[in-house]
């Protein structure tokens, strides 16, 4: 008999402890002693496990016979004692919508759920549990309850095995995938790895590959509110627009040479979801990062810029790139470092795309052979091609 009391009533503790008269606890037993019937439960089912085989026999009947509708309320209320919801669990002939409220409950105890999925002949009950899924994630023990049942449905066993394979299979898969590159001492792929929000196993030698820089250099604090808006997943047609874009772009910059296996690196890295791609762009190596600059999400771009190792080679490739967002230009055109490059300077002044604002305060570092060039380039603005003209005219005394 278990030794917790879960009601407030004195009398129901009296008459659980024995300390209240015999004839009084057999009244109980029989369900004649006036107790509210969520009480008298709890007295009932404390007898019928009793070890007095006299008031034990009684209880049993006594549970036996209640009505449905009556019991049906009490084990939906909130102050039901957990003794009674276990009772009726394990109670294989009450009534199919007992047994429903019971595993519904959030007071019942998940052993009891876990032995009656286990035992249950009933396939509609096994599809209600397997629906919660979150009790499911809190006490995988259901789930092998499920799956071992021969009642259960196959729509129960789906998923059942669903859940296992997205939260814990997966997961502890991850798990190894990553201790295996660690111990090869790929510590960045490592913690790429466990942080991702899928990875397939087979890919583990690509992205040991593909990622080289750990999290102790990695710095996100420019993902600010700003940008959680666009933190969001997109749809297979808008993931396959993306590809498109970026196949199309770099056939176009080879001479429409693009070898198989770089469309199948390509491939990978675009599967991602939105947040994987943003903590690529800030990780990966050369080749991810010439990808995902090209990502039309502004934020998967940003990341690829605050990569601590993109280097002034690619910055100045970046600056002259048409197809980047003007706010990544911008933040070239404002940084420092890479402003102190010639080279750089002179990709964002002859890229149509960089803010008229930025280019009119960088043009004064050009010289002077590239301001008569930029006064007479049509692909930039008016504006521009004016304040180069003035400069270039200042220089030379015209």
């Amino acid at each position: 008999m278990s030794s917790e009391i879960y009601s407030e009533n004195p009398v129901v503790k009296a008459v659980i402890e024995g300390t209240a008269p015999r004839p009084a606890r057999l009244a109980a037993a029989r369900g004649i002693l006036p107790l509210p019937h969520g009480d008298l439960l709890e007295v009932l089912v404390a007898f019928a496990d009793s070890g007095d085989a006299e008031l034990s026999e009684f209880a049993r009947r006594t549970l036996a016979t209640q009505d449905n509708a009556l019991l049906l309320e009490t084990v939906r209320s909130a102050t039901v004692a957990e003794t009674v919801l276990s009772y009726f669990a394990k109670t294989s002939d009450a009534a199919k919508e007992i047994h429903e409220s019971v595993i519904a409950h959030a007071k019942t105890p998940t052993s009891t759920i876990v032995q009656f999925a286990l035992t249950t002949k009933s396939s509609d009950l096994l599809d209600v549990i397997s629906l919660n899924q979150q009790m499911l994630i809190e006490t995988p023990a259901i789930i092998d309850a499920i799956v071992q049942n021969p009642y259960r449905s196959s729509e129960a066993e789906r998923r059942a095995n669903e859940t296992k394979l997205e939260f814990f299979e997966k997961e502890r898969g991850q798990q190894q995938i990553a201790n295996e590159l660690r111990a090869q001492g790929k510590e960045a792929a490592a913690e790429f790895v466990e942080q991702a929000e899928f990875i397939d196993p087979e890919d583990a030698d690509f992205w040991a590959e593909h990622i080289e820089v750990p999290d102790s250099e990695t710095d996100d604090s420019w993902l600010g509110l700003e940008f959680i808006e666009e933190l969001y997943e997109e749809t297979p047609e808008e993931r396959q627009a993306i590809v498109n874009k970026i196949i199309g772009e770099l056939r176009f910059e080879n001479n429409n040479d693009l070898p198989n296996e770089r469309i199948s690196i390509l491939n990978k890295i675009l599967s991602m979801g939105m947040k994987d791609r943003v903590r690529l762009a800030m990780k990966g190596d050369r080749e991810s990062r010439n990808i995902l600059i090209r990502d039309p999400n502004r934020i998967v771009a940003q990341a690829v810029v605050s990569n601590p190792r993109l280097t002034e080679q690619e910055v100045e490739k970046i600056a002259g790139m048409r197809t980047v967002t003007e706010d990544i230009l911008r933040q070239l055109a404002s940084n420092r470092q890479w402003s102190k490059n010639y080279q750089v300077v002179h990709a964002l002044a002859k890229n149509p795309r960089t803010p008229i604002a930025n280019v009119l305060n960088i043009l004064s570092r050009l010289q002077l052979r590239d301001l008569a060039a930029l006064s007479k380039n049509r692909n930039v603005s008016d504006a521009v091609r004016r304040q180069a003209l003035r400069l270039s005219q200042a220089r030379t005394g015209r």
